[in-house]
């Protein structure tokens, strides 16, 4: 590729990460994100002192280099173990409401990093992804609207005009993540059995992650549709890129994204914070223009009729 080329690339590029976008996209995810992760950590934090203190089992340092202990962390005595819970649970409130948002997140990020590495028995999809959005949030400009310190900034100055649209990377840090963990996983899930077998997908509904829904649909729907499902999901991760990248067929994409992730959400239990989390993403971040202006009018009807009642 010839110079111009690169920088006729480089400025496309740099042209994207500087457009304007809603702020209300950041916004979704600094206020949905928190509280997926939170969730999936609540049934940890319950038992603190059995997670990430010494009242529990803990994996033994492996005293050696290892892939599966790429960090060893001793355990913690109980009440500090409640403390450490305690940070992870406020920090991730203080960033849903907007509280000092980029400070908390920072903290969050730390913290679920840090329980992440702690207890690797314990670290699934979310955990590892939980630092990774706490730091995109605490590098990012949010809480500036929607938020605890934003009222508190129109209750210092009312004439204060909070932003309407953000110019920053992060935004299309979220967008250039969800494409990828597609795609790593239609990749995975290709080299693995999901070609070979036609009915990896019926099989995964008769796991110990079934509910009642699960049960419902895999009675009424017949082999062969899980199949098909099977065959759609494995082509829509693998080529997730050029889905979300094609603007024709962006919006197909994330309509199917979050069916998949509602379904996995209402058929496998345990995972329904980790599909919560992706769909926050997927919001945040692929939410069509028209869908989310008539989503920030209808917050703002509802922000007027309340300040009137309250007044």
């Amino acid at each position: 590729m010839k110079p111009s080329a690169h920088r006729f690339v480089g400025d496309m590029f740099l042209a994207w990460l500087d457009a304007p976008v809603p702020f209300l996209r950041l916004e979704l995810v600094r206020i949905g994100a928190p509280l997926a992760i939170l969730g999936f950590m609540s049934s940890r934090v319950a038992h603190a002192d059995e997670w990430l203190g010494d009242a529990g089992f803990r994996v033994p340092d492996l005293g050696r280099s290892d892939y599966r202990q790429p960090l060893y962390l001793a355990s913690l005595s109980s009440t500090t173990a409640w403390i450490v819970a305690g940070v992870l649970v406020a920090s991730g409130l203080a960033v849903a409401i907007g509280w000092k948002p980029r400070w908390a997140a920072g903290i969050f990020a730390i913290v679920t990093a840090y329980v992440a590495l702690s207890d690797r028995l314990a670290a699934f999809s979310v955990s590892k992804m939980a630092p990774v959005v706490a730091i995109a949030l605490a590098a990012s400009p949010c809480g500036a609207r929607w938020s605890v310190d934003a009222w508190l900034a129109r209750r210092r100055d009312p004439r204060v005009k909070l932003p309407k649209t953000i110019t920053s990377g992060s935004v299309r840090f979220f967008q250039l993540l969800l494409p990828t963990i597609y795609c790593a996983s239609g990749i995975a899930k290709a080299k693995g059995d999901w070609l070979k077998h036609s009915h990896v997908l019926w099989t995964h509904l008769h796991d110990t992650y079934q509910t009642s829904v699960t049960v419902a649909l895999a009675n009424l729907l017949p082999a062969p549709a899980w199949t098909l499902l099977q065959a759609f999901t494995l082509i829509f991760e693998t080529f997730a890129p050029i889905w979300f990248l094609w603007k024709r067929s962006r919006t197909a994409a994330f309509l199917w994204a979050i069916s998949m992730h509602a379904m996995i959400g209402l058929m496998f239990g345990p995972v329904r914070w980790f599909a919560l989390l992706m769909a926050t993403l997927l919001a945040g971040a692929y939410m069509p223009e028209p869908w989310l202006t008539k989503l920030r009018k209808a917050i703002r009807r509802r922000a007027v009729r309340h300040s009137r009642h309250v007044a």
